[in-house]
């Protein structure tokens, strides 16, 4: 890391809040706390806003990878700006650990390379919005939305081993419209369509037509059998579960499904799908991307706080916890500046590591809450992809998902792969490239990278001849279309940190999911968690607040 900056002594030097870490979940209490009338000091030792939550150039995200998959040693610990006799607390250095392993960066051509600071890659991705998902909602309520302005994403497929695109039809006129279902499939795809609204309908109505909703065994039982029981065929009852209800694992295989959705949830996602659709005059479908990238969700969180009068700081590390040493109740942080700043509360990221202190003639005083601040999960990773080309997937379309369900690239393959592809209208990368996002749950680094590996060969033409330049993309002998050739590549496995409230308080990692609605309740609920008096982000009537639909910005 690059040798910290000389910074002026920070003022105040007491805090409600201490906020370690500029990732979304940790922005978002910022911004939160500071609109509830906290006083917050947010700190980050990067030079740039967002962590695991991201958008870097080339340069910038080489580096933020190799630093975050290695084991770093504290600062040496300056003096500190209270005199150590004087003191009621003592420094517990503070460490972390690695958040990423089997970083593989590989480079066919000098093209991006050359362009590095014109792409925005997410850490984070493949992620996009739902328009009426609860991250939409915040960002309304919040008024984060004024800083912010996005695009619809075009379209939604479903891929098989051979790269071919078959169209996820995400409303009646795009049912009819559809040309690769047949005239029976489109008839039955309607009348399961058809029956969810009903559902849904009668379960918003106060007279609750009982003929209308869906049983309650049938909502209990496995979504899978439901989709049996109304006779779907195998590739209607794919698209249902792995497009659009977005299950992870084989929901087919009881032994190696870890998430079985049932019918109800699987519904509530159908209806988060439907009314996502038209929410927004201008939105094409469903879903929505931010320009210039997703980490711009975190800067416009940190831009509200900081006019709630929260204080910011970068390139400024943490290196040492100063606990009180009769109670052993932190009582603030180190900085790498020597100065020590006191808060009432501390949050910070998930790649710390809180020392346990040194205290033998008082083994209780320090709450063993504190010992360890976040979990991971030894059982889960998420393996990421990230692919740079110089031709679209698609042609004709630039902004898209689409996903591998289950079993579809080889046998062996128990999990579904997402992927978004994003173009350079949406300022994530040079004009005439594309950036292609994947991901997938996985067991360990292994199997995650094995997963990957078999999506991307069956997308790109992969380079042999080491000048991809002699041909950006190849006939497939199994498609009519042309498959680009892949110009850079990073694969990298992510740890699955879960967020918790302690004496220090910690925040969760980037999890699996296409869309943020688990990771920002977890946030809701850990702010609550800390303040329990406090309305997360109260109503007022200021000019500033955007809460309608018309204070989202959405280019056509």
């Amino acid at each position: 890391m690059d040798e910290t900056p000389s910074y002026p002594p920070i003022e105040p030097t007491d805090f409600d809040l201490i906020v370690v870490g500029t990732g979304l979940p940790q922005s978002v209490i910022a911004a939160a706390a500071s609109s509830a009338g906290k006083s917050v000091l947010h700190l980050d030792s990067n030079s740039f806003y967002g962590s695991h939550f991201s958008s870097l150039n080339l340069d910038e995200f080489s580096s933020f990878l190799t630093s975050q998959s290695a084991v770093h040693s504290s600062h040496p610990n300056p003096p500190s700006s209270v005199a150590a006799d004087a003191a009621e607390y003592v420094a517990l250095d503070l460490k972390t650990r690695p958040m990423y392993s089997d970083v593989e960066i590989t480079s066919h051509s000098s093209d991006p390379l050359e362009h590095s600071r014109k792409f925005n890659l997410d850490v984070s991705g493949p992620r996009v919005l739902f328009c009426a998902d609860a991250a939409v909602d915040l960002m309304l309520k919040s008024g984060a939305s004024q800083y912010l302005e996005f695009k619809s994403i075009d379209a939604s497929f479903v891929c098989d081993a051979d790269g071919r695109f078959s169209t996820v039809p995400d409303s009646r006129a795009a049912i009819f419209k559809d040309r690769s279902l047949s005239l029976t499939e489109k008839n039955q795809l309607m009348r399961f369509f058809k029956l969810i609204q009903g559902h849904l309908a009668a379960s918003d109505e106060a007279e609750n037509d009982s003929n209308a909703r869906i049983s309650e065994d049938d909502l209990e039982s496995p979504f899978v059998e439901f989709l049996n029981k109304m006779r779907l065929p195998p590739k209607i009852k794919s698209m249902i579960l792995y497009a659009l209800a977005m299950a992870d694992y084989d929901q087919d295989s009881i032994e190696v499904c870890k998430d079985g959705l049932n019918t109800k949830i699987g519904i509530d996602r159908l209806a988060l799908y439907h009314s996502s659709v038209g929410r927004f005059p201008n939105a094409l479908g469903a879903l929505i991307y931010p320009i210039y990238g997703q980490g711009e969700l975190t800067q416009a969180f940190c831009r509200r706080a900081a006019v709630k009068g929260c204080i910011y700081v970068l390139r400024m590390p943490v290196i040492a916890l100063l606990m009180e040493k009769e109670s052993g109740h932190c009582k603030g942080v180190r900085l790498a500046s020597g100065q020590d700043i006191f808060s009432q509360k501390l949050l910070v990221d998930p790649s710390f590591i809180v020392p346990v202190p040194v205290a033998p003639s008082q083994p209780d005083c320090m709450p063993e809450s504190s010992q360890v601040i976040n979990l991971v999960d030894a059982k889960q990773k998420v393996a990421r992809g990230i692919c740079i080309m110089k031709s679209s997937l698609k042609p004709d379309v630039s902004n898209f998902v689409f996903v591998y369900p289950p079993r579809s690239l080889y046998p062996e393959q128990v999990m579904a792969i997402r992927a978004v592809q994003i173009g350079s209208n949406l300022g994530v990368c040079p004009s005439g490239m594309f950036v292609l996002y994947l991901s997938t749950l996985c067991n360990d680094a292994t199997q995650g990278k094995e997963l990957l590996q078999a999506a991307i060969k069956s997308l790109f033409m992969l380079p042999v001849s080491g000048n991809p330049e002699n041909s950006s993309s190849v006939h497939s002998e199994n498609m009519e279309e042309v498959k680009p050739t892949l110009l850079w590549s990073a694969l990298y496995t992510q740890e699955l940190v879960m967020g918790s409230f302690e004496s220090i308080s910690s925040t969760s990692m980037p999890d699996g999911n296409l869309n943020y609605n688990v990771l920002l309740d977890a946030t809701v609920k850990l702010f609550h968690q800390m303040y329990p008096q406090e309305e997360f982000f109260p109503e007022t009537t200021s000019p500033e607040n955007f809460e309608d639909d018309d204070g989202l910005s959405l280019e056509s």
